[in-house]
């Protein structure tokens, strides 16, 4: 079974479309006993509640839960648990599936039983426009730690996972209120390979005031924590240097950023952090 997974918070203008383009899956509609679609609703004030309702009414595959608002990793954790399939998969509630993405995905799961993950391209909107990609954002394949480590390359919209890597690897650290997506690629990225799939078969949408990623200055600091959750994994000493490497330069931005704010004591903690792994 496939589990598919929205995690929502105050954004019905999106979610009719994404879970339209779950339901569209051809994958879904050759085999309609082996998915589910899971929709967290993480405290939202929203109209949520009635647009679920209406398919709750007609589509049996679909379950719903509505908790108190506890951030994207509670809440995406909290479809984890209740996930009954082999298979994970996220749609982020501003995000669409085209309809062949899970049926393509699984086809190369089935074909490759070593590859715990796949993750496909994207073709990107922003405030209603297809724009192109920099080059720092498009996909290799392989072990990529190092292009990891300087930025996000999991997709978690673009992914299918098989169950056991998230059950070894871990869930989302409910700590982080941005860059969980980084923290669980970096895990990731230091056991596996990614696999990368080259025809764009998501939609993701942004531009739009209330993304997470605008929420604060500095998202660099939850990636310089993640890798330092790294580091006191043991991971061996190729990929320790590389961490530290882009520790150094992540924390060196954000010194410079707090002092610049007047925030000494958080750029201090920097400075500690710089110092600590450059010895």
């Amino acid at each position: 079974m496939i589990s598919a997974i929205i995690v929502t918070y105050n954004r019905s203008r999106f979610l009719s479309e994404a879970i339209d383009s779950v339901l569209a899956q051809t994958y879904f509609k050759k085999n309609p006993a082996e998915w589910e679609l899971l929709i967290i609703d993480d405290g939202s004030t929203d109209e949520t509640g009635l647009l679920v309702s209406h398919y709750l009414r007609t589509v049996p595959n679909i379950r719903y839960y509505s908790e108190p608002h506890r951030g994207v990793s509670a809440a995406r954790n909290r479809g984890l648990a209740e996930a009954r399939g082999d298979f994970i998969a996220f749609l982020d509630s501003d995000d669409l599936w085209l309809p062949s993405k899970i049926e393509v995905q699984m086809s190369f799961l089935r074909a490759f039983p070593s590859a715990p993950f796949c993750l496909t391209e994207e073709i990107w909107i922003r405030h209603g426009k297809r724009v192109n990609q920099a080059r720092k954002h498009q996909k290799p394949s392989g072990y990529i730690l190092e292009r990891a480590l300087s930025l996000c390359l999991l997709s978690l919209s673009s992914a299918l996972f098989r169950r056991q890597l998230l059950a070894e690897v871990g869930w989302f650290d409910e700590t982080f209120p941005v860059c969980e997506d980084y923290d669980l690629g970096l895990r990731i990225a230091l056991r596996y390979p990614y696999y990368y799939l080259s025809s764009p078969l998501i939609i993701k949408r942004g531009g739009h005031a209330d993304q997470l990623s605008r929420k604060y200055w500095g998202n660099d600091r939850w990636r310089v924590a993640a890798m330092l959750k790294a580091l006191s994994s043991g991971p061996d000493e190729p990929a320790a240097s590389l961490i530290r490497e882009e520790i150094k330069k992540k924390a060196t931005i954000l010194a410079k950023g707090f002092r610049k704010r007047g925030e000494l004591n958080q750029a201090e903690y920097y400075e500690k952090i710089i110092s600590s792994v450059s010895a």
